[in-house]
């Protein structure tokens, strides 16, 4: 059999940890989203700074500092004991925050520019017919912003799948718990295991491919549209 039964079990868990990592990402990063296409703040610079540190930062140094930051001498850490949650390094919700703060621009930064083509005649006109800034958002700003959403959940969700070194630093590499697809092929490599190592990366290149078909798939749909 090509794969084997913690193949199965690492395919399993890298999606739902995509999954719900990018359900996470969407309730996030939209409210983020639009107030860095709204406002006028200084603090627009250092905040989009900090969304987009994972565009810059090696993975390695991310996870390093979230498992700090989450372990027991940490602030996170410590709430969460105080909490009665436990500590999350090298447990699932622990993968998943980490995958939450990993894949932020990549959610953040599509729906920004979606917000800010927008512009300001179709909030004017609501605003006209005295609508709320909540009914606005909802009845206006969303349907206008679909296409935006579409590549903030494809692309969440696809560098959520293809991670390694954050998920490897904070979840280790335990089977059925923390072992994702990317850290199932290392094993696989480290072991020699070559034949299951290219059905794993095969299946990644085959995932890679279509997520950017989808991609530019709807670009086309959107620029038949306008």
């Amino acid at each position: 059999m090509p794969l084997t039964q913690e193949d199965f079990l690492a395919i399993r868990l890298t999606i739902e940890l995509a999954a719900l990592s990018t359900l996470i990402l969407l309730l996030i990063g939209t409210p983020i989203a639009w107030w860095l296409s709204r406002t006028r703040s200084w603090l627009k610079g250092p905040l989009g700074a900090v969304v987009a540190l994972p565009l810059v930062l090696p993975p390695t140094v991310i996870g390093f500092y979230l498992l700090i930051t989450m372990g027991p001498h940490g602030f996170i850490g410590h709430a969460t004991e105080s909490l009665g949650l436990g500590r999350l390094p090298f447990t699932f919700a622990g993968l998943v925050v980490g995958s939450v703060f990993y894949s932020l621009p990549f959610v953040v930064q599509p729906l920004q520019n979606a917000f800010e083509a927008i512009g300001n005649k179709p909030l004017e006109a609501a605003a006209t017919l005295r609508a709320s800034p909540l009914d606005t958002f909802f009845s206006v700003v969303l349907p206008l912003a679909r296409p935006g959403f579409i590549t903030a959940s494809i692309l969440g969700f696809a560098h959520t799948v293809g991670e390694f070194g954050v998920v490897l630093m904070i979840g280790g590499n335990i089977p059925g718990k923390t072992r994702v697809v990317s850290v199932q092929i290392f094993d696989h490599v480290e072991a020699m295991e070559y034949a299951q190592a290219h059905w794993l990366a095969g299946g990644m290149v085959i995932f890679s491919f279509f997520v950017l078909l989808a991609l530019y798939a709807s670009r086309r749909s959107r620029s038949a549209w306008a």
